[in-house]
């Protein structure tokens, strides 16, 4: 059951975009931060509003999901048409004006400013240490995790680690080498400052080892592989994290941020715009959704015969289906995802899901420890987390002889059966699209995809027109 500090910590973001909220008004540090950082109370509304736009609901416009999955080989954008950004970004014929960018490229930056904003003010206020180093701890990680996407989806951008006037706004791009160093320092930072359980009255909020988890990430993108491990050994050292035994216990809302949650984006349903909007963009259109992602037949087929994880994230026909029955004619590919999706019993609004995004969990910890060793010719070292992955969905098999335990120790089949495997068992939680890019297969896989263009995606057009220091990506 989510307890009852998820939804008090929830209910402090509403009250940040309520109209008595700082959210609302421009920005604090244009007008007198110092005013406004009084007391342990302000800064604590002022870290609740940097969480704010990691949420995926219809305030904050976040298409993350769809540079993601759309751009990516698992699904086609269905629905009626009314998104044309979707339908280019699986077509690769955005620009620079499509909007999603923008609204992603605002998003994050306002993540930014309020994480710079908390780092700014926080030791100018009388309040408990502990609080306070907690506290600076989630603003570095937040901070990082906001640039480490907007590398993902832009690559090179302007850094800002205050918050700055806005004649001081126009800078250069900073490389993304620089970026990911900077995420690498602060995550250090913040795990040291951050605790490695938090109480009940703080659920939600950013832990030891979802910084170290950052950290390994940042890593694995930059191919330090060897440092990765070093990660990946620390958060194992917390004897926190294990798999549940049941994989839908992952997306189930009563089930959520257990033990496999390494870092976990907090939704509620309260008809106030706190919740999941995907419940509602990904829903076929006969279950009064979008349907703004179809899943394609290739994605289906990449499961091996009997894997339960497909049933777990794909709807097929004649499948139970939220309270309904699914039949070929719910989506133009004849199969629906499954994650992130209610039955309309369980909600006050469809677009207000209450279902949790887990941006890491420690399935994908395991798998990048896998990587890792493979690329570091330990190939037969990486079979041990990698079954430990494929073990559990084997479990939930009624057949024991499914997903056979992988024995090949040659690098090259020990990569694709990780590549597979993080294909399968994190399908639809928003990583498809970018990890074809890090390993550099994008051009072979994705139709339209141009190699050295379709890397990173465009700057948005109206930050170009703002200032004259940013430099378009190529070939846009």
């Amino acid at each position: 059951m989510k307890s009852l500090s998820k939804i008090i910590l929830l209910l402090s973001f509403l009250h940040l975009v309520s109209c008595e909220g700082i959210l609302d008004k421009e920005p604090i540090g244009i007008l007198d931060a110092g005013s406004f950082f009084q007391t342990e109370d302000d800064v604590v509304q002022a870290i609740n509003a940097a969480y704010n736009p990691l949420l995926f609901n219809n305030a904050n416009n976040n298409y993350y999901w769809a540079f993601a999955e759309i751009t990516g080989d698992a699904a086609i954008p269905g629905g009626d048409g009314s998104r044309p950004g979707i339908v280019e970004l699986e077509a690769f014929t955005y620009t620079p004006r499509t909007e999603e960018f923008n609204d992603f490229w605002k998003l994050q930056y306002k993540g930014i400013t309020q994480s710079n904003l908390v780092l700014d003010n926080i030791d100018k206020v009388n309040m408990n240490e502990a609080t306070k180093n907690r506290i600076k701890g989630e603003a570095l990680f937040l901070r990082s995790y906001y640039y480490f996407l907007l590398t993902q989806v832009f690559g090179d951008v302007p850094v800002y680690l205050k918050v700055a006037p806005p004649n001081q706004l126009k800078i250069a791009k900073s490389p993304r080498a620089d970026i990911y160093n900077q995420i690498i320092v602060d995550c250090k930072k913040a795990s040291e400052l951050l605790l490695v359980t938090n109480t009940a009255a703080n659920l939600g909020r950013a832990t030891k080892g979802a910084a170290l988890a950052l950290a390994a990430k940042t890593s694995l993108y930059m191919k330090d592989y060897t440092k990765v491990l070093e990660y990946v050994s620390e958060i194992k050292g917390l004897s926190k994290y294990a798999l549940v035994k049941d994989y839908r216990e992952i997306f189930m809302k009563f089930t959520q941020n257990n033990s496999e949650s390494v870092w976990e984006v907090q939704h509620t349903n309260l008809e106030l715009g706190v919740g999941n909007f995907l419940n509602q963009w990904w829903a076929s259109r006969k279950f009064l959704g979008y349907g703004f992602a179809e899943v394609t037949p290739a994605y289906v087929q990449t499961f091996e015969t009997g894997d339960p994880r497909l049933k777990f994230t794909v709807a097929m026909n004649n499948d139970p289906y939220f309270g309904l029955i699914y039949k070929n004619s719910f989506s133009s590919t004849t199969f629906s995802p499954r994650k992130f999706l209610q039955a309309d019993a369980e909600l006050t609004q469809k677009a207000d899901g209450d279902i949790n995004y887990p941006a890491i969990r420690y399935a994908e910890v395991l798998l990048w420890e896998a990587e890792a060793l493979t690329e570091l010719g330990r190939a037969q070292e990486a079979l041990v987390p990698l079954e430990i992955v494929r073990a559990r969905a084997r479990a939930q098999s009624t057949n024991p002889a499914v997903l056979p335990i992988v024995v090949a120790t040659d690098q090259n089949t020990v990569r694709q059966a990780i590549r597979r495997e993080r294909q399968v068992e994190l399908g639809f939680e928003l990583h498809r699209f970018f990890d074809l890019v890090r390993w550099g297969n994008a051009a072979d896989i994705l139709q339209g995809f141009q190699k050295g263009k379709h890397e990173v995606f465009p700057i948005p057009q109206t930050e170009i027109d703002l200032n004259p220091s940013l430099i378009q990506n190529t070939g846009y």
